[in-house]
C-alpha cells in the first residue's frame, strides 16, 4: 500500500503562498491540489508552474473532492469567513494567524469543527521548529529549576517602509499585537503554558501612514488600532511575561525572548523563524552558553504545522498546531488590548493545554 497523501487546497495566492508552496512540496503526506484567489489570474499563473495544481473558483475548490483541507492564506478580515465555508464543505481547515479578527469571529468555528468532526488547525508553526522545541527541552528537563519570569519584544518602525499595500496591518486584525503577537504568545504559550490573567497599555503614534514603496508609494492611510502595547502576562503557572509589540519603535536592544528561572535563564530564538540559536546561563556557569539542538522538526518550514495535522487527522492523535491554541491565544492579545482600553486587569476566560514536545529527530510524518 503506498504512502497516504492528503489534498490541499490553498485559498488566497499573495505573497506568503509562495512560501507554503515552497515548503509543502518538500514535505511527506500532504499535496497542493488546487489554488483559488479572488484574482484568478494569480492563482492560473501558480497553477502554470506547477504540474498537478490546479486553479479554481473558491466555490469550485471547497466542492472538489481531491481537497481534504483548505490552507486559508487570505487578509486577516476574511479568516473566519473562510474557515467557515470550509468547515460548511465539510473539509478541514489551516490558516495563517490570527484565527479571526477577534473572539466572537473565532469561538463559533471552533464549535462547528467540533460539531462536525472536522479540524482546524493554524500558525504559527514556528514553534515546532529546532528553536523553540530545544528551548522547550531545556525548560522541561529543569536547566533553569522553575520557571518564575519572561520578556518578550518586537519592535519595528512598521511594515509601510516595506510593504507596497500595508493598510491591512492598520486595520482591526492587525497592529503589532495581533500582526506579531501571535508568534511570541504561542511561543511563551508553549514554554510556560496558558495564560490566565493580563494587564496592558496601549498607544499610537501617528493617525496617518504613508506607503514607502511601490506603485502607491506617498500615498496616506488611516491608523485605526494601536501601534505600540505594552503588558505583563500571568501564565497559569504563575509566571509572570513581561510583553512588548510596537510599530513605533526605529531601533532597540531587547531580547526576543528570554525565560527567567530559580537556577537560571535561557534566551530563546526569533519564534518568527524555525530554528536559531538557544543560549542558557545557569547558577554553575554564568557565562552565555549555547545549547545543542534538542527537539523540534529540523529544517521545518511554513506548512509543518499542516503537515503535523494532516498525519494527526490520519492516525486520530491530537494536531499540534490547532484551533484551541489558536483561540487561547487571540483571546490572550484581544484581552490584552482590553485592559489596556479599561485600565484595568483583565481575566483570560480560555485556556488550553500545552501540546506536545516534538521530539528531537522527529518528522510530521511519524511524531
Amino acid at each position: 500500500m503506498g504512502e497516504q497523501v492528503t489534498g490541499i487546497g490553498i485559498v488566497g495566492t499573495g505573497v506568503i503562498s509562495g512560501t507554503y508552496l515552497d515548503h509543502l512540496a518538500k514535505l511527506p503526506g500532504v499535496e497542493v491540489v488546487a489554488v483559488a484567489d479572488l484574482d484568478i489570474s494569480r492563482a492560473q499563473a501558480i497553477a502554470d508552474q506547477r504540474p498537478g495544481v490546479r486553479a479554481l473558483s473558491s466555490d469550485d475548490l471547497l466542492a472538489d473532492p481531491a481537497v481534504d483541507i483548505v490552507l486559508n492564506l487570505t487578509i486577516p478580515a476574511a479568516h473566519a469567513p473562510v474557515h467557515q465555508a470550509a468547515l460548511q464543505a465539510g473539509k478541514h481547515t489551516y490558516g495563517e494567524k490570527p484565527l479571526a479578527v477577534d473572539r466572537a469571529e473565532a469561538e463559533p468555528l471552533l464549535k462547528l469543527a467540533a460539531a462536525n468532526n472536522l479540524r482546524i488547525g493554524c500558525a504559527p508553526d514556528t514553534v515546532l521548529g529546532t528553536g523553540t522545541q530545544t528551548a522547550r527541552a531545556v525548560l522541561d528537563r529543569g536547566d533553569i529549576g522553575v520557571p518564575t519570569a519572561a520578556s518578550a519584544s518586537f519592535v519595528t518602525p512598521g511594515h509601510e517602509l516595506w510593504h507596497p499595500a500595508p493598510e491591512f496591518y492598520y486595520q482591526p486584525g492587525g497592529g503589532p499585537l495581533l500582526d506579531m503577537g501571535p508568534y511570541y504568545v504561542t511561543s511563551l504559550v508553549t514554554l510556560l503554558g496558558p495564560v490566565r490573567r493580563v494587564t496592558g497599555r496601549a498607544g499610537r503614534s501617528q493617525e496617518q501612514r504613508k506607503v514607502h514603496t511601490g506603485p502607491r508609494a506617498g500615498e496616506t492611510f488611516p491608523v485605526d488600532v494601536p501601534t505600540h502595547v505594552t503588558g505583563v502576562l500571568e501564565h497559569e503557572s504563575g509566571a509572570l511575561t513581561t510583553v512588548l509589540m510596537s510599530f513605533d519603535v526605529w531601533a532597540a536592544r531587547l531580547p526576543r525572548i528570554e525565560v527567567y528561572g530559580t537556577e537560571g535563564s535561557l534566551s530563546v530564538p526569533d519564534p518568527n523563524g524555525f530554528d536559531g540559536k538557544v543560549e542558557l546561563v545557569t547558577a554553575s556557569n554564568r557565562e552565555w552558553t549555547e545549547v545543542p539542538v534538542a527537539g523540534g522538526y529540523a529544517g521545518a518550514g511554513r506548512g509543518v504545522g499542516l503537515a503535523d495535522m494532516a498525519r494527526a487527522i490520519r492516525t486520530g492523535e491530537p494536531h499540534r498546531a490547532n484551533g484551541t491554541l489558536a483561540y487561547h491565544v487571540l483571546d490572550v492579545l484581544e484581552s490584552l488590548l482590553e485592559a489596556a482600553a479599561q485600565d484595568q486587569p483583565v481575566d483570560v476566560a480560555s485556556t488550553v493545554d500545552r501540546p506536545a514536545a516534538v521530539p528531537l529527530g522527529a518528522s510530521p510524518e511519524s511524531s
